[in-house]
């Protein structure tokens, strides 16, 4: 944890170091000391220290200085840090004017020059500001601070990216102008507040109008590969594929996985699995994932992230990734994990209100942001059951739009049971999205009941969706054999008539998870056939590093 600071400002080099060796002798142990000859660089460096989110204990500031007196600097500096304690340093024969400041600018206390012996004239009464400081002091967020306004789609972007990839930041929304605190912040940051999101770190830097790209780098995400060959490249970084970089690096192979937004895929977004074997009590997709990168990253797997696969070649028995980097990695065997994607959901509005109200998947960084609303959850499968017992622990309602007459045929039972016994939860059967409404956000949504061929029109702050998944894979056609919904053909559903899918040029025929493309094979929910479950995904990847060392030995 940062110490908080004590910052001392005098125009005289002689009496601005004393004043430091004194202080730093005695509180140098708990507190970070600070001088400067200026009075402009010392405002601008309590501005810098506000970006930084840095603590400041004590102004101690000379009260003779040209351009700005002490009693100047150490009202300007009050309104970047109110809570700072703050003094004056005089001579004799300023004594009036400190007491003046005392009475008519909040100056804490003021010293006479020379302090000599500090023990007597200037460590007791520091001491006192000191502990009357620490006893409201709370220790500052160190770490990510986020700031924009909850309906910017950008702004959306940005937490769900930092969430999903675990990465700890701090939410700031501008728009709660009643915060003090923000209120500070945005006048130090001036016009730069307005390019939102903006992002600031520890160290001092912003970044305006952020990308997860460019705060990938700064948060030290790897986004670029460290070579240009892997035994095993790894596409998707779900459940699926990670568990195939586990089992294939674990068993020596040189393993890369690439993943396009944040490790976990859909199941990473989860609120709560509970009937993941060996979790009795169950787990959120969050700490799934985490898991995961932990235990690939133990055995040496090296992950991308974000970083997206438009392309693949083959070179003879080589495999080569093209990267929307523009950046290639080439391989000997390449695993497709790369899942679904949400179904668009259409209905008129949709499209312009998404990332303002309109949502798709779990939103599990915007829960905390729902407390009191009413909330409207689409579809009637786990995914939306778990998104809807999320919600409910901070919304005043959740609404279930279920399309057909009830959840028993998409939904787990023991998931029924949790929402039917949740009191805020209400389903809504034979019932779908009309349209959407709002300028800037989400404020209303018709919804139409089939049954009834009527339409309702309700107030709407938040609408989730979770309406089935297609998988996008069109970045693989010309070269890999796909069903007419774009699922990956592998193994048996290759075999037609008997006969080997066209262009396979070796004797034996595709394996269980193999493509048409000898040694690039397919695991997961991008797989056809593929069974839509976590613990499924799981297997698959693992499997899939049998039939890869099985490709690898006759390469």
């Amino acid at each position: 944890m940062a110490k908080p600071i004590l910052l001392s400002v005098d125009d005289d080099s002689d009496v601005l170091r004393a004043i430091e060796r004194d202080l730093r002798s005695q509180y140098g142990d708990k507190y970070r000391v600070i001088g400067s000859e200026s009075p402009e660089k010392a405002l601008d460096l309590l501005k810098d220290l506000k970006v930084r989110n840095h603590s400041v204990a004590l102004l101690l500031a000379d009260q003779r200085m040209p351009r700005m007196n002490g009693v100047e600097f150490l009202q300007e500096g009050m309104r970047i840090f109110p809570d700072a304690k703050r003094a004056l340093l005089t001579a004799y024969a300023d004594t009036s004017a400190a007491i003046g400041a005392i009475n008519e600018a909040n100056i804490n206390y003021f010293f006479l020059k020379p302090w000599d012996p500090p023990n007597e004239h200037l460590y007791p009464q520091v001491d006192d500001m000191l502990d009357d400081w620490r006893a409201s002091y709370r220790p500052e967020f160190e770490g990510i601070r986020v700031l924009g306004t909850r309906w910017s789609p950008r702004c959306y972007e940005m937490r769900d990216f930092l969430a999903r990839n675990h990465v700890p930041y701090q939410w700031i929304d501008v728009e709660l102008s009643g915060d003090p605190e923000t209120k500070r912040l945005l006048e130090v940051l001036g016009p730069e507040a307005a390019n939102l999101p903006v992002v600031l770190f520890p160290d001092g830097t912003k970044l305006l109008e952020s990308l997860p790209a460019g705060v990938a780098q700064k948060v030290g995400l790897r986004t670029h590969a460290e070579t240009d060959f892997y035994d095993l490249a790894i596409i998707g970084g779900g459940p699926a594929g990670l568990a195939a970089a586990v089992y294939g690096a674990s068993e020596g192979m040189k393993t890369v996985l690439m993943e396009r937004e944040a490790p976990g895929g859909q199941a990473g977004m989860s609120s709560r699995i509970e009937n993941y074997l060996g979790f009795p009590i169950g787990l959120s997709g969050t700490d799934l994932a985490r898991r995961a990168v932990v235990q690939a990253r133990r055995f040496g797997v090296e992950i991308i992230s974000p970083q997206e696969a438009v392309s693949v070649r083959t070179e003879g028995s080589y495999r080569i990734v093209k990267l929307a980097d523009g950046s290639e990695i080439s391989c000997h065997a390449l695993l497709v994990a790369t899942g679904v994607q949400w179904r668009r959901l259409e209905a008129p509005g949709v499209d312009s209100l998404q990332g303002a109200g309109v949502y798709y998947g779990g939103g599990t960084s915007e829960a905390l942001s729902c407390k009191g609303e009413i909330i409207y959850v689409v579809g009637g499968a786990n995914s939306a059951g778990q998104a809807a017992m999320n919600f409910a622990k901070h919304a005043e309602k959740v609404v279930l739009l279920v399309r057909g007459d009830g959840l028993a045929a998409t939904m787990s039972q023991y998931l029924i049971d949790q929402v039917q016994r949740t009191p805020n939860i209400q389903i809504w059967t034979h019932a779908c999205v009309a349209a959407v409404h709002g300028s800037a956000r989400l404020e209303e949504i018709s919804v139409l009941c089939s049954d009834t061929n009527e339409v309702e029109r309700v107030p709407a702050s938040s609408m989730f969706i979770f309406i089935g998944a297609l998988p996008r894979t069109d970045w693989l056609a010309g070269l890999i054999e796909r069903d007419d919904r774009g699922f990956i053909l592998t193994g048996p559903d290759l075999i037609r008539n008997g006969h080997k899918p066209k262009g396979w040029p070796l004797d034996r025929d595709p394996t269980m998870l193999e493509t048409n493309v000898p040694g690039v094979f397919a695991v997961g929910d991008v797989r056809h056939g593929s069974v839509k479950r976590v613990a499924s995904g799981v297997g698959e990847g693992s499997v899939a590093v049998q039939f890869i060392h099985q490709y690898l030995s006759k390469v």
